[in-house]
């Protein structure tokens, strides 16, 4: 029933009074999530373009024709398109991550810019390119008062790539295990001893006074902040490279996993307990200011499950404070296996995580024809999610976004052969089998309109503006 009066407000258009007046009162299930990344919506400011800053694009990282680069869209361009996003019978917004950013990180030659938001120096506050922190509020207050909620896209995992390794200045560092290079050796097993009597980072060991004796952070590589950028990062002990792992890149397995640079980006060692702490009053404070409704946390799965055990349950605690009961929270946890996915709802305790398991099954057997007991079993799954009776209600179910790409895309790679009224038809019954089915459906920003990107990640990141980005104006919708 759920899922049918969702397809039927999508179709209706506008809220009612009543429901503008209630919204904190509906639970996350009975959500229909909008997603969309600020600078790929609506340009609203053309003065915040380059974010305020002097030079070239490599410096403020705006550049229209560059699909790597900033776009120009904001929360003032967002704020005015709300009609046309309630007019779909959308009720809540997932707002890409919108906090400031390194404007542009890569090798020489590779560049590209901190549009998608993902790359942050400062967590405090709102990046420049997107407007400033009054148009968030105002952003927030317009959604509210149409009985919208808005979540927010956060990131513990890492900050933008400013710690850089002595011992590979010129390429990437490959990750270095705790067995290779224990804590307590400068450099590797017959190092010079350093942080004397720490006993590591098991679960049992992160406590305040553990930690007090973790002061060299030489124990794989030798990392520094560039001239320039020792206090780039907001708030200040984020600067120090002590509360980051400081091993490598990730090869996202085993270990390396949780304590690895995400590509490059500074790994934060969250299972310091300050760091715990300080990520507890940073995102807590974004309850506290701008009372927002939830939050999707990026990367969920290269945290450790202690942080989330104390992180979750305290972002909930201080939405209850603040008069959000059904503060929603779900992690991104990029695995198809719906056993997997449950497990972070029982050991790292999420109320729910995005619901790769549903996309792929969907996949699977609409873009690509397979049978329909890939559907059958990915229900029969749904007991192994911890919660309340019912917590797969709470997953939110997708087709595509913008990491993995659009299911437009799926449907004609998989049938290039095919008429566009197959390929059509495909994506309807998809997006059906979305709106219809359990879960709560969530929309990614452009498939309302019939986009279809060349692949994932940028090519998936289309803006819904007039574009000057060639590769994607020749796409065919």
């Amino acid at each position: 029933m759920k899922g049918l009066l969702a397809a039927t407000a999508l179709m209706a258009g506008l809220a009612s009074p009543a429901a503008a007046q209630g919204y904190l009162d509906r639970a996350p299930s009975d959500e229909l999530i909008y997603f969309l990344l600020p600078d790929r919506f609506e340009n609203g400011d053309h003065a915040n373009d380059r974010g305020g800053i002097k030079g070239g694009r490599l410096e403020h990282g705006f550049d229209p024709t560059a699909k790597g680069f900033f776009l120009g869209g904001d929360l003032k361009g967002l704020t005015s398109r709300l009609d046309y996003i309630q007019g779909m019978g959308a009720t809540a917004i997932w707002l890409g991550p919108i906090y400031r950013n390194k404007p542009v990180q890569g090798p020489k030659g590779e560049e590209s810019a901190g549009y998608h938001g993902y790359w942050i120096t400062d967590f405090t506050t709102v990046d420049p390119h997107f407007g400033t922190e009054a148009d968030l509020k105002a952003f927030i207050a317009a959604a509210h008062a149409r009985g919208m909620k808005v979540y927010l896209d956060i990131i513990t995992n890492h900050t933008a790539d400013v710690i850089q390794y002595r011992e590979c200045p010129d390429t990437a560092c490959s990750y270095r295990s705790r067995a290779d290079y224990p804590f307590t050796r400068r450099g590797g097993p017959n190092g010079v001893p350093i942080n004397e009597r720490f006993l590591g980072d098991a679960a049992e060991h992160q406590t305040v006074e553990n930690y007090t004796r973790l002061t060299d952070p030489r124990w794989a590589y030798t990392p520094y902040l560039p001239k320039g950028e020792e206090k780039v990062k907001v708030p200040g002990w984020l600067n120090d490279p002590i509360y980051y792992n400081n091993r490598g890149d990730s090869s996202f397995k085993g270990e390396s996993s949780i304590l690895g640079d995400f590509v490059g980006l500074d790994d934060v060692m969250t299972a310091h307990p300050r760091v715990v702490r300080g990520m507890v009053d940073i995102y807590g404070s974004w309850i506290d200011r701008f009372k927002v409704d939830g939050f999707r946390i990026d990367t969920a799965r290269h945290v450790n499950p202690e942080f989330w055990q104390a992180f979750v349950s305290a972002m909930l605690e201080r939405a209850r404070a603040n008069g959000i009961p059904n503060f929603h929270i779900f992690g991104e946890v990029l695995d198809p296996d719906a056993g997997s996915l449950a497990r972070f709802t029982h050991v790292d305790r999420f109320p729910a995580v995005l619901d790769f398991a549903f996309q792929s099954a969907v996949e699977k057997v609409v873009a690509e024809g397979g049978p329909p007991s890939g559907l059958t079993r990915l229900f029969y799954m749904d007991p192994l999610y911890a919660g309340v009776e019912g917590a797969p209600q709470q997953l939110p179910t997708f087709l595509g976004n913008h990491d993995i790409g659009r299911f437009s895309t799926f449907v004609r790679k998989a049938n290039p052969d095919a008429s566009d009224a197959e390929q059509l038809a495909r994506v309807k019954l998809a997006h059906s089998m979305l709106l219809l089915l359990r879960g709560v459906p969530t929309i990614y920003s452009g498939d309302e309109q019939g986009f279809v990107g060349d692949g994932h990640d940028q090519d998936a990141r289309e803006p819904l503006f007039p574009s000057q980005v060639a590769v994607y104006n020749d796409n065919r919708l």
